[in-house]
């Protein structure tokens, strides 16, 4: 949202499944082109900002590159190895070759087959959202990781969101959930809810109800832009943005506590 709020222009966004977020930047103008395998409102329906900028312009005409899920992360899988290309078999007998230029073929220098490739991807920023993470950066996530990994790791850039910032020994305490690590993090921000509607597991669910309800809020132009005017640039932070969502949809969402088994880390 707070990209939305600084008018940020002309950028190219990557996801692997752009949803509700992103049919906001699109739809607030943010975007020229995303690059992704699969849009959609999750279990709902269509993205009808995106829709509009793909079929109609408006606000802006939005530039599409589309790949399989698979061929998305090993873009990614590519950046974060330091790797001109990734090579898969993903595209045999799919129509995507056709219209992604970028999706090409090179044979295989130990058994002569055919095989599909797909460039690299090297975002010049990754934002990741994270349960916690030290002052350092390092930055724990559990529950699925998606490729939140190698999208960090490919980046020239690196901002993680998190629910809250703890102690270092509370992340030493607990390596393997050190996914982000802090050498490689430029900043680390602090936004409690900051992945609503969306979930943060041990922290709050999905807001399923938001998820349907945004299929009417977005169907029409006006609609989404009135959303927009009320809760991205009604509201100066998302501390304000959670206060508005009310104390009722935040007892609703609040994880109730499942504790997982500790393990021994000593020698």
């Amino acid at each position: 949202h707070e990209i939305i709020r600084q008018q940020r222009r002309d950028l190219t966004l990557a996801r692997l499944t752009p949803d509700l977020i992103y049919d906001q930047l699109i739809a607030a103008g943010c975007a020229k082109k995303l690059i992704f395998s699969w849009a959609g409102n999750p279990g709902v329906g269509s993205l009808h900002g995106m829709r509009r900028a793909v079929e109609q312009g408006e606000p802006q005409p939005l530039a599409l590159e589309e790949y399989s899920h698979f061929g998305l992360v090993a873009r990614l899988s590519a950046g974060a190895a330091k790797l001109p290309f990734w090579p898969l078999r993903d595209y045999r007998g799919s129509d995507l070759p056709a219209v992604n230029p970028l999706i090409r073929s090179v044979e295989c220098p130990y058994t002569k087959e055919q095989l599909a490739t797909v460039p690299a991807l090297n975002p010049d920023v990754t934002v990741v959202h994270a349960q916690r993470a030290d002052s350092n950066g390092n930055a724990q996530i559990w529950g699925l990781y998606g490729v939140q990994k190698e999208a960090a790791f490919a980046a020239s850039r690196v901002i993680v969101v998190v629910e809250e910032i703890v102690p270092e020994p509370v992340i030493r305490a607990d390596p393997n959930r050190t996914l982000i690590p802090g050498f490689i993090v430029d900043a680390v921000v602090c936004e409690p809810w900051g992945a609503h509607p969306s979930y943060a597991q041990g922290y709050y669910d999905r807001d399923n109800a938001f998820y349907v309800g945004w299929d009417a809020v977005s169907r029409e132009a006006n609609g989404l832009e009135a959303w927009l005017n009320e809760w991205v640039y009604g509201v100066g932070s998302r501390a304000e943005y959670v206060e508005k969502l009310g104390e009722d949809v935040v007892a609703r969402l609040s994880a109730k506590p499942r504790i997982s088994e500790g393990v021994n880390y000593g020698f």
